[in-house]
């Protein structure tokens, strides 16, 4: 067919843009459109695929023809109507040929049949088409839409054409419009996605768009059945709310007032189409969806489908008859689904699933403000509704149908709603506006459910208003803070209204626990709220739902119970409302909100409300006067027992858990809160959570839980308190078993029971509670002294406490203690007295805690007086040696040793070493530290100290006190003031080498004592032992006696007693050597070499120099010297240091021969050091030799030997002396004489050769020396010769009865 190839051309033709303007110029947009209405002529269109998400299509869309058409041959004839098949008959059989005038609706009047298209292309064209009907209108419409797309509506920088591109404007037109539009209705998919996305081109930017809905285009689109529905969307979104549409009733949202779809589409899928534009509206249009912000599925896509054809009514069909008939608009009422009968869309959300937690938990909104204002109109619209203005007996009135018994089919008032609407159509009848308002008013009402519900506000609404609140304060909580909540006055009205009511517990919508919910949630939302609450009297009203619903409470009462949800919101929100200090001012003036908090305690099945109850009183707490009142009204037993219910072992074992499925975990968690709600009520915590302190509540929980447990309180560690509340402990804090637990659980059962059915209990509330177990022990400072005991290694918390409370305790006995004292005197201690045998633990434990608590003992300071006469208790063993081992513990600390010194009391120590043997090694350990102190040892000297040690180390049995005993003497002696002075009394007692021996080695002390020894320093056998043991166990027996009459008695011990031994008594002693035993064994080896040489040169002078020189003792000394330099000849090295020999040298020149003898011996020794030697050179010594020689001629053989040693060390200095004092001339004498005195003669003239000829040899006097020789005939007899022969190996001082060294013996030589 040449139409159809003049299309393909043209369609080649359009692909230049430049015939494109051409072709508008020759109406070609309005030929084309023409063409277009053919499509719905085609009968063999393929059928829409169904799927499980898409309408089902008829296969069959062909119906029988509307009878549309009319004609006329002659003037003014008009026949008809008939349908497209009956006018194809007539044309075939010649009654109409193409000069025939027709008409139909939708034509511009009567017009030949071949210029009416769809006559001509069905009655008179020829041929066979290269296209079907719809292959005809894809191809014009790809060519439409190339048309426009060449047109854009804004230019490349977005600014809006003006006027409308004439492509477009040409398809606005009412002759082309329309009839684009109304080819939706083919339902065929190409068409339709081809058709809407002509739509947004040409009305992008539209002036005509306003007026868009006029053609009816949004119900054939809603009709649409295919799923390829993203262009319509496209569409949609840009149209839906350009539309000018009358709006006859308010509508929910402003997007529904303006949108076309508000009366087709539910609420949420027009929301959805505005809000999240064509692609999710797609998605959500061919789904089945179930959420708060959509409910739709294909049974509401059916209804809609179905409601919308059924007001199109017959208009569909008639296009197949009259492609060019145009729909006439009629607006459509509210599309009502039955899914949706039940819901309350608010903004862009179903209430109903909104609250819906369970199945659609923490939805997310987008703008919780916006949802609250809209949520507040929509409760302001709800209790403000109002019933209808129309009756159904009016509607049925104005629709013109009689009243029938169970009214009409929803059919039979559409078709009197056409009926009039298209009588009183203002477009047909100018008069009749009014008239056509009232039938869509009537019209739209039996539609409505205003029909079918009941007049006034709608409960179950309420409800979902007042829980949807809820869940926006409780998860937008941030973002709503800043606002003061406006619902008050209408929220505290629903909740006096519903506490009032007779009939609250018997409502099928509960609306009370919904507004306490609500109330909770503001109130926790801000503290503007808080105020606002308190400035509507909410918390009175509050108080009345409580009352009236704790009073409903009982055993039988579940979680779910309305009764206990609203016990639970309203004292949530009390809990929150007690931050702020104008609610709790209010709380204040209520004491029933105390009695019912309490009493919502008592059903402890109840565990969320216990729990929520618990935590109201933890912020009760920071109000002391609320504290005191919650105490009243028996608050601590209720929270005392829940946590018994404790089990630590969920918590520890790791397994999950959860409060909703495990009742355990709940019971866990409601014990937590209570601990910390016992917490804030006695005021234990502290920084942020720091409540007031009060005395009362602490000295309760002290009470019942024990001070150790409800100091944990404040610890702030909730498992830890419950897991030992809920174990069996013994420790010095606590005594914790089953049966302290039974026997608290059950006072706190009967005393709460008696609470809540009488309001009377304890009137001390649990204050003078005491636990049977601890009646019976010794508490100090809240610790069992007897646990503590058996635990002393155990960590006491505040240790200094504990050491000033036990102090404190023994101080407070300390009139029992002296009355023990006196019986002690009289012979009649009570030992198995309770209370002494508690001060004995006291002691124990003071002991403990100063052993294991460095420092503590500081606190001892001030208390040793009491502690001292502690030790005075004879016959109470075990209190003195508590007593004795605390002053022990003490002695470490430098300033406990000097307040025991500065005290005076250390007697009543040295009285235990006779009184208790058994702490005698623990006395002598304790004064060992304390004579760290001068002052110590100064005081032990005056009251006996040492008789008593002198006793333990000579008496005693026991080695390890004796060896003690030496140590601490040792010590002592050590002191450098009081030192001298207890060497000077012990060794009245002792010999001075055991106080040597105690400080080397306290234990060859004990044992020397215990030997027979005699050597140089010591004679010591058994009578000597046994005489010193006596005296000293004698004087020690006569002093205790007097002392322990007068602890003031002093030990005097007189200077000239001494210990005669009778061993040793003619024996001569100095610096503490035996002399005898000394020249005897002259190689012993002395303690003290230097101070005994010191000492023995000493007395040699003392004697030399004494005007009765007593010759006995002289020559002992001498002899002692004597051997002693010849045996240990290093000691003569010292002898120089020491400063003797000058006073020698004076001894030798003194006129007493037994003197100069005895200095000429000594002299001889001394000689045989160098040192010596160079000392004698330095003062005046050959004078004093040369007068002794003199006077003892039977000492010259040594003198000379003597001086032979001197110059033979070339002393310049000694030989000056001698060329002094005529030594030269003198020797040559004795050389010329016959030496009658002298036992060697030869021997002491060799040795005068030696000499003469060593002083000869002298560098600087050697010359003077050599004249005086060649002078002497003597000496010439002499100078030449050898004398060695001469000088006797023998030991010429024969008188001395010690043998000599043998290196010391001498070689005589003769001529």
């Amino acid at each position: 067919m040449e139409r159809d190839r003049l299309l393909l051309f043209l369609q080649k033709l359009t692909l230049n843009r430049k015939n494109v303007k051409e072709m508008m110029d020759a109406n070609g947009s309005r030929v084309l459109v023409d063409l277009l209405t053919l499509a719905h002529m085609h009968t063999s269109r393929a059928t829409v695929p169904t799927q499980s998400n898409v309408i089902e299509a008829s296969p069959d869309m062909w119906r029988e023809s509307e009878k549309e058409w009319y004609y006329g041959n002659l003037e003014k004839e008009r026949r008809g109507p008939f349908s497209l098949v009956e006018m194809k008959e007539l044309y075939d059989g010649g009654t109409i040929h193409i000069k025939t005038r027709c008409w139909a609706q939708g034509l511009d009047g009567w017009r030949p049949l071949y210029t009416i298209p769809q006559l001509k292309w069905c009655l008179v064209a020829s041929g066979a088409a290269v296209m079907n009907e719809s292959d005809l209108a894809t191809l014009i419409l790809n060519m439409l839409i190339r048309i426009c797309e060449y047109y854009p509506s804004r230019d490349a920088d977005g600014a809006i054409v003006r006027p409308l591109p004439r492509a477009k404007r040409l398809l606005s037109e009412a002759h082309c419009l329309p009839h684009l539009v109304q080819l939706l209705l083919t339902f065929d998919p190409i068409l339709v996605e081809k058709v809407a996305t002509l739509l947004c081109l040409v009305m992008q930017d539209n002036p005509c768009i306003s007026r868009l809905y006029l053609t009816g285009v949004f119900f054939f689109i809603m009709m649409y059945t295919g799923s390829n529905v993203l262009p319509l969307a496209n569409f949609l979104k840009y149209t839906h709310m350009k539309q000018a549409f009358r709006v006859d009733d308010a509508r929910s949202t402003d997007i529904m007032q303006q949108s076309i779809l508000g009366h087709i589409m539910p609420d949420a899928m027009v929301c959805y189409l505005e809000n999240y534009g064509a692609e999710k509206f797609a998605e959500i249009f061919l789904g089945e969806f179930d959420t708060p912000e959509a409910i739709w599925s294909g049974e509401m896509r059916r209804l809609m489908i179905e409601k919308i054809a059924a007001h199109l009514g017959e208009f569909s069909p008639r296009l197949h008859s009259n492609t060019r008939a145009l729909y006439q608009y009629c607006p459509i009422p509210a599309v009502n689904y039955p899914q949706l009968e039940e819901e309350l869309f608010c903004s862009i959300y179903y209430l109903r699933h909104l609250c819906d937690t369970q199945h659609f938990p923490n939805w997310p909104i987008k703008e919780p403000v916006k949802l609250l204002k809209d949520i507040l109109d929509a409760w302001k619209q709800e209790v403000e509704k109002k019933p209808p203005t129309m009756s159904i007996d009016d509607a049925y009135k104005v629709l013109e149908l009689k009243a029938a018994a169970g009214g009409y089919d929803e059919n039979k008032i559409r078709k009197a709603y056409f009926r009039l609407a298209q009588k009183f159509h203002p477009d047909k009848n100018p008069d009749g506006r009014d008239m056509f308002e009232q039938v869509n008013k009537a019209y739209e009402f039996l539609c409505s459910k205003s029909s079918k519900t009941g007049a006034g506000p709608d409960p179950q609404n309420i409800v979902l208003i007042l829980r949807s609140q809820s869940i926006l304060f409780g998860r937008h909580k941030d973002e709503l803070h800043p606002y003061k909540y406006a619902g008050y006055p209408m929220l505290i009205k629903t909740i006096r209204m519903e506490t009032g009511d007779d009939a609250l517990f018997s409502k099928p919508a509960a609306l009370l626990p919904a507004a306490t919910e609500l109330a909770y949630h503001t109130v926790n939302c801000s503290a503007l709220n808080a105020e606002e609450l308190r400035r509507e009297q909410g918390i009175e009203y509050l108080e009345e739902a409580l009352s009236r619903c704790t009073a409903m409470l009982g055993a039988g009462s579940a979680p779910g119970d309305m009764v206990v949800q609203v016990c639970t919101h309203v004292t949530k929100c009390y809990a929150v409302a007690a931050q702020f200090e104008g609610c709790r001012g209010k709380i204040l003036e209520k004491p029933a909100i105390v009695k019912e908090l309490c009493r919502s305690l008592f059903f402890k099945h109840l565990t969320q409300l216990c729990t929520i109850a618990a935590e109201c009183v933890s912020a009760f707490a920071v109000d002391h006067d609320l504290q005191t009142r919650m105490f009243e009204a028996g608050a601590l037993y209720h929270l005392l027992l829940f946590l018994f219910n404790y089990d630590y072992t969920l918590d520890e074992g790791g397994v999950a858990k959860s409060s909703d499925t495990n009742q355990q975990a709940v019971a866990n968690s409601l014990a937590k809160l209570s601990v910390w709600a016992l917490s804030r009520l006695g005021g234990y915590l502290s920084d942020a959570h720091a409540t007031p302190h009060n005395k009362s509540i602490q000295t309760a929980v002290e009470a019942l839980l024990t001070p150790y447990l409800a100091k944990k309180l404040s610890d702030n560690e909730p498992e830890k308190l419950l897991k030992i509340l809920n174990s069996n402990t013994e420790n010095p804090y606590l005594i914790w078993d089953n049966a302290t637990r039974a026997e608290l659980a059950e006072y706190l059962e009967v005393e709460q029971t008696r609470k809540i059915r009488t309001g009377e209990c304890d009137p001390s509330y649990g204050a003078v509670f005491v636990f049977s177990v601890h009646a019976k022990e010794l508490i100090v400072g809240d610790v069992f002294v007897r646990i503590y005991n058996e635990q002393p290694s155990f960590i006491i918390e505040r240790a200094k406490k504990f050491t000033i409370d036990l102090l404190e305790y023994l101080a407070s006995q300390a009139q029992y203690l002296y009355s023990l004292l006196q019986l002690e005197k009289s012979g009649k201690v009570p030992d198995s007295s309770t209370r002494l045998r508690q001060v004995e633990m006291a002691l124990e434990a003071l002991r403990n805690i100063i052993q294991n608590n460095p420092g503590v003992e500081i606190q001892c300071i001030g208390q040793f007086r009491l502690l001292f006469c502690l030790l005075r208790l004879n016959g109470c063993d075990r209190l003195q040696q508590h007593a004795l081992e605390v002053i022990a513990s003490v002695t470490k600390n430098l300033e406990c040793v000097n307040d025991i010194a500065a005290s005076k009391v250390l007697v009543y120590l040295l009285l235990l070493l006779n009184s208790l043997p058994v702490c005698q090694l623990t006395v002598i350990e304790t004064l060992y530290a304390l004579t760290s102190s001068t002052m110590i040892i100064k005081e032990a000297v005056q009251k006996g100290g040492l008789l008593y040690l002198l006793d333990l180390f000579c008496n005693s049995t026991n080695p390890q006190v004796r060896e003690k005993t030496a140590e601490l003497f040792a010590k002592m002696l050590a002191d450098k003031l009081l030192g001298p002075r207890v060497r000077i009394i012990l060794a009245k007692f002792l010999p001075g080498i055991f106080m040597d021996a105690m400080r080397d080695s306290p234990q060859t002390a004990a044992h020397m004592f215990d030997g027979t020894h005699e050597n140089p320093e010591l004679i010591w056998n058994e009578s000597v032992r046994h005489k010193v043991m006596v005296t000293i166990k004698r004087m020690k027996h006569e002093f205790y006696n007097a002392q322990l009459e007068n602890p003031d008695f002093l030990w005097n011990l007189s200077e000239e007693m001494e210990v005669i031994y009778a061993e040793v008594r003619g024996e001569l002693m100095i610096g503490d050597v035996y002399l005898r035993i000394l020249v005897s064994n002259p190689g012993w080896v002395l303690r003290k070499p230097k101070e005994f040489t010191s000492e023995l040169l000493d007395k040699f002078i003392a004697l030399c120099s004494s005007k009765q020189v007593d010759g006995e003792t002289l020559e002992a000394v001498t002899q002692a010297i004597v051997s002693l330099f010849s045996a240990q000849r290093n000691l003569c090295d010292q002898v120089p240091g020491l400063g003797h020999i000058p006073l020698i040298f004076e001894a030798m020149a003194c006129r007493n021969g037994t003197v100069s003898k005895a200095a000429i011996l000594v002299t001889h020794q001394l000689a045989n050091s160098e040192s010596c030697i160079q000392t004698m050179a330095q003062v005046e010594s050959i004078a004093p030799m040369k007068l002794a020689m003199k006077i003892r001629k039977d000492m010259i053989g040594l003198a000379c030997e003597t001086i032979n040693k001197l110059f033979q060390k070339e002393q310049d200095e000694l030989v000056l002396q001698a060329i002094k004092a005529e030594m030269v001339p003198y020797l040559l004498g004795l050389l010329d004489g016959a030496l009658p005195d002298v036992e060697n003669p030869a021997g002491t003239k060799a040795q005068i050769v030696k000499a003469l000829k060593a002083m000869a040899r002298s560098l600087k006097f050697g010359e003077q020396i050599n004249a005086m020789l060649s002078k002497s005939t003597v000496w010439s007899q002499y100078k030449e010769q050898m004398h060695d022969l001469f000088i006797s190996d023998t030991n010429t001082a024969g008188y001395l009865t010690g043998t000599l060294h043998p290196d010391q013996r001498r070689r005589t030589t003769g001529l």
